[in-house]
């Protein structure tokens, strides 16, 4: 730790300036003596638990210790963190008990989960390792395995992920634990999730804004959880903000989060304080619930929280090279770096492994003692590792059918306004498993309608307290993302609407439960869970008014990044289509959906049935549009996005007035993964079937709504791509007009024209015979327009008018701009 030297294990936080009758603001409770059978089966279990943690780290052999070790008995690379292990088999022995004594369902959310080694050895000692994956049944051999194969190749890996049972959290990245805790209790009126939070995770933005997630449950309906803040005062190489934080700043601090602070720091009896304070908070939890559920509900009441102080690495060797370990940085990974190599630590590792007294806790085949057993819920669904909520309660939803809210064709509609309604139907066939989670724009991105039979659900607010609402609304997308992960993994489905500029505030988030989702499908036990789903409008092409910073399409590369098992990404040009995929979506399991659409009006260019064909297809021939409905083309013109679309229908109809004798295709994107070379992702069209829908050999000109090198990367592979060109966002933008951002990024009807011409001279002599003349005339038409938007700040009137293909001129002709 450069420019800082600690002078002393476990440094307590400076005094501060905050008055002393705020401590009366922390909760007091009674010293409570524990029986000696369970005192000392939490004792011997935390002891077991530690001693396997600790062997997981260091040890390839000699898992019981019955001989002294020699540096043959240790692994090649030391892998795992030990620092925050102590703490979370505390919290694991207690938990256990609570389910034991008192019946609760009980969900364990780790938020540092690089402490696997402690939620592992857990595992294994309670027997849920055993039930999922029998090589680790609760004998010798499961044992050997646990500890020697951890942070290999063939074993579990460092950190916790959906490999480990009981776990609905992917642990690497810190931050988020709060809120997968909270979405999980919602709609779950039995279900308590303790959440340990570590005292260097609550120092990311996405926990400090989880705290507020308990104002957005409704005791009546959903569950509760206990968080249970870790403050052991170091991170990797630094003290940390809660360590430096005294009890006054503490309880003054999440008080005014809304909560009840309980310490729990009393080391020379930390299992008797800690038994009490768990039991205080349930009863607390239940009183909560008690009374909204007999419709006397406590307006802003009061949640527990409990701050648990021990010191970093409790129980590692005091000291290693005469600097401190236990009580520091150093004990935060491995605390014996060199063990492998150096005498004295393989020494210090024999003691400390020894000190455990593993003989006392372990049958010679590797059992457990009795007392152990007796603090572990004897009804395996009540053990941390089983709850079925973490793996198997999937909740198929009723969904209305679709093509009831169906739009006319030739007319227009909101996307957005549209499948509000399918969306509003759904939760009301679904009263109990599916939710909408949101920041603050529903009513901006035209999705009310989804309020008529229900509303928000802000606890805090005195008009929307204790009704019952399906919404959750909160200005955080990390909060959102949470709570939407929480829900689902816990067998619910959820749907994530934003502005589509904001989405990728949480990219690492979504790529965090995407691997979490694909390592649980490699396992045997977990069943599907339904795809998380967002919904991404306010897109950039009608952000015209609120500027630059608007105008952000990147989310979809980072869905696109993912693996083909997952990766879903639509763009469906009109309401019909939209409504099709939002219905195919809600229904799909296991998948990252990404829909992409407007919230203005737009044509419906599709009837319900050619919609449905549309969508099943992934993409068609728009004959409509096409020449001779686009047989025998000069050029294939591909639009992908709603507003991107319709600049390529009026392209085409603009072609017809402009050069008669250009033979056009268009064709429609709906499904952007269609697009991926053979064999590249499930939807991929083959070979055959992409020139089928393309040609062979003709010019392709696509127009995209996101950015150019997401096709690229999607049609590599693709055999003559010399003939494609691609038009797309080109992180041109402002505040100014519709029509005006299309001009700029190079995606307007003016310039899908140009490139049809060039690509159509390649083998039309009619249209190459007069290319420069139209080139020229579509460029000075360009420019005119460019100047009217300047002049009168909009664009003309008719500029959205849905185009007519009976050959007789383009939108514009009577606008009256040009020369």
């Amino acid at each position: 730790m450069p420019g800082e030297v600690l002078d002393r294990p476990n440094p307590q936080p400076l005094p501060s300036q905050i008055d002393e009758h705020v401590l009366s603001l922390a909760v007091k409770l009674d010293k409570t003596k524990l029986d000696e059978s369970t005192y000392t089966g939490l004792q011997e279990f935390r002891r077991a638990a530690d001693y396997v943690a600790a062997a997981m780290i260091f040890l390839r052999d000699n898992v019981l210790l019955e001989r002294d070790l020699n540096f043959n008995d240790i692994k090649p690379r030391l892998l795992g963190h030990w620092g925050t292990c102590p703490g979370l088999t505390i919290v694991y022995s207690h938990l256990n008990l609570l389910a034991t004594q008192r019946k609760q369902d009980i969900i364990f959310v780790v938020g540092p989960g690089h402490g696997a080694p402690a939620i592992l050895s857990s595992l294994w000692l309670e027997g849920s390792l055993g039930k999922f994956y029998p090589e680790y049944s609760r004998n010798k051999a499961g044992l050997e395995r646990l500890i020697t194969k951890f942070s290999t190749p063939s074993g579990f890996p460092s950190h916790i992920n959906a490999e480990t049972p009981g776990s609905i959290h992917e642990g690497g990245e810190l931050g988020y634990a709060l809120s997968v805790a909270f979405g999980a209790v919602m709609d779950k009126p039995d279900l308590v999730v303790a959440c340990v939070v570590g005292d260097g995770e609550s120092e990311s933005g996405p926990t400090a804004t989880a705290w507020h997630a308990a104002k957005y449950i409704d005791p009546a309906e959903s569950g509760a959880v206990l968080p249970i803040v870790h403050v052991n005062g170091f991170k990797i190489s630094e003290r940390t903000i809660y360590g430096c934080m005294d009890d006054k700043e503490m309880v003054t601090l999440f008080t005014g989060y809304g909560y009840q602070c309980r310490f729990v720091e009393d080391l020379d009896d930390i299992d008797a304080d800690m038994y009490r304070s768990m039991e205080w908070a349930l009863d607390e939890i239940h009183q909560i619930q008690k009374a909204a559920r007999s419709g006397k509900p406590i307006m802003k009441p009061r949640w527990p929280v409990l701050i648990m102080r021990t010191p970093k690495g409790w129980g590692a060797p005091k000291k290693v090279h005469g600097e401190f370990v236990e009580g520091s940085f150093r004990a935060h990974q491995v605390p014996l770096v060199a063990a492998k190599s150096d005498p004295s630590e393989l020494k210090q590792l024999q003691e400390w492994l020894g000190s455990y007294k593993p003989s006392e806790l372990f049958a010679k085949d590797g059992g457990v003692v009795k007392e152990i057993l007796d603090i572990i819920p004897k009804d395996d669904s009540k053990k941390l590792g089983q709850q079925i909520d973490t793996y198997g309660s999937h909740e198929v939803l009723n969904l209305p059918d679709w093509k009831k809210y169906a739009v006319k064709k030739g007319g227009q509609a909101s996307c957005m306004q549209t499948i509000g309604e399918l969306l509003d139907q759904t939760m009301v066939d679904n009263p109990k498993s599916f939710r909408i989670f949101s920041p603050d724009e529903l009513v901006s991105n035209k999705l009310d309608a989804v309020f008529r039979h229900t509303g928000r659900n802000f606890q805090w607010d005195e008009f929307s307290n204790a009704r019952g609402g399906r919404v959750i609304e909160i200005l955080s997308e990390h909060t959102c993302q949470g709570f939407m992960q929480g829900y689902t993994l816990t067998g619910r489905t959820a749907l994530f609407p934003s502005y589509e500029s904001f989405l990728g505030i949480i990219h690492t988030m979504m790529v965090q439960y995407s691997k979490f989702n694909k390592m649980a499908r490699e396992t045997t036990w977990r069943r599907d869970v339904s795809s998380i789903n967002y919904l991404e409008t306010s897109t950039w092409t009608r952000q015209e008014h609120n500027g630059f910073s608007h105008q952000n399409p990147s989310f979809i590369g980072a869905v696109l990044n993912l693996k083909p098992s997952a990766a879903r990404v639509y763009l469906p040009p009109d309401a019909n289509t939209f409504l099709s995929t939002m219905s195919h979506c809600l229904r799909s399991t296991n998948y990252v959906n990404l829909m992409v659409g407007s919230k203005q009006p737009q044509p419906i260019f599709l009837s319900a049935e050619e919609a449905d064909s549309h969508c099943r297809a992934g993409a068609s021939v728009w004959k409509f549009a096409s020449t001779d409905n686009g047989l025998d083309p000069d050029v294939v013109l591909v639009g992908i996005g709603a507003e991107i679309t319709f600049e390529v229908i009026e392209a085409a109809a603009m072609l017809r007035r402009i050069a008669p004798s250009l033979r056009v295709r268009v064709i429609n994107i709906t499904d952007l993964l269609i697009l991926k070379h053979e064999g590249g992702h499930p939807h991929a069209l083959s070979h055959e079937d992409f020139d089928a829908l393309f040609t062979a050999d003709r010019p392709i000109h696509i127009n995209y709504h996101g950015y150019p090198d997401e096709v690229k990367g999607l049609i590599f592979g693709r055999p003559n791509l010399h003939r494609v060109s691609i038009e797309a966002y080109s992180e041109e933008g402002s505040t100014t007009t519709p029509l005006d951002m299309m001009l700029r990024n190079r995606v307007s009807r003016y310039h899908v024209a140009e490139a049809a011409i060039k690509g159509a001279a390649v083998r039309n002599e009619k249209v190459r015979l007069d290319m420069h003349e139209m080139l020229s005339n579509l460029r000075h038409d360009l420019v005119k327009l460019q100047e009217y938007i300047m002049a009168t700040g909009k664009d003309p009137d008719n500029a959205y008018d849905m185009p007519s293909f009976d050959g007789k001129g383009s939108v514009h002709k009577d606008v009256g701009y040009a020369d």
